[in-house]
């Protein structure tokens, strides 16, 4: 059965979060601080003997924040890559841009409704269900190829470190070369979701960008979105389009 960390210093919230989860057919663990929730993700808790398959995190938790704890998840070679989703008090977009640079699949602000992050949660692991079956060949471009079978993305043989999703939206792009995507299809396309913060994809535009250094051919159109491989219109940020 999927196993889902909700960690959160509020009991209601992990109690209703819960509830919707478990509705869902989902098997729920509950962290009430940064510790509990560092250890079930480190597979250091009593009686814990598989990992997560998703974790929901509160940015503010007591001990160790969720953006930390995601951060450590993110740079730790030896835990899996499982998605994460943070919730907070903290809405403004600064405070979201914080968290899904630090790694995050999606980030909520509170109050929320339940049953929306249970949505949510749904379509990610649906996203990575369907991910994980893919069996097509290599995708190259000019020194730069994935292959979603291995989910391995190469930059001159390289292998380069990405998150599932910087991976997911990177392979995308590049099965379609040239094509214009804007923010809210790639949202659908990619994360699967009909509704959710555009600047999620923008963030993670940045991140793939970064780690792909100057072999990224990832292009801004300005007012329409984002292609791979669109020279005709440059590589770069279009008039802080990002």
């Amino acid at each position: 059965m999927i196993r889902v960390l909700v960690a959160d210093d509020n009991p209601l919230v992990r109690e209703v979060v819960r509830l919707y989860l478990e509705k869902d057919g989902l098997s729920v663990v509950e962290a009430a601080d940064g510790a509990a929730a560092s250890a079930e993700l480190l597979l250091e808790h009593e009686g814990c003997s598989a990992p997560v398959d998703l974790a929901v995190l509160d940015v503010l938790m007591p001990g160790r924040s969720g953006i930390d704890i995601c951060r450590m998840v993110r740079m730790r070679a030896d835990l899996p890559d499982i998605p994460i989703i943070l919730i907070s008090d903290l809405g403004d977009e600064p405070d979201r841009v914080r968290g899904l640079a630090a790694g995050a699949d999606d980030y909520l602000a509170k109050p929320f409704s339940a049953r929306e992050l249970a949505l949510r949660v749904g379509a990610i692991l649906r996203r990575a269900r369907r991910g994980a079956g893919q069996t097509e060949p290599w995708v190259r471009d000019v020194g730069v190829a994935v292959s979603t079978e291995s989910r391995t993305a190469l930059c001159d043989g390289i292998p380069v470190e990405l998150t599932g999703r910087e991976f997911d939206l990177l392979a995308f792009l590049m099965r379609h070369p040239r094509r214009v995507f804007a923010r809210e299809e790639l949202l659908a396309q990619v994360w699967g979701w009909d509704i959710g913060d555009l600047s999620t994809v923008t963030v993670h535009i940045k991140r793939v960008r970064a780690k792909l250094g100057e072999h990224h051919r990832i292009s801004t159109v300005w007012g329409r979105g984002y292609a791979w491989g669109r020279s005709d219109i440059g590589r770069g940020e279009a008039a802080g389009q990002g």
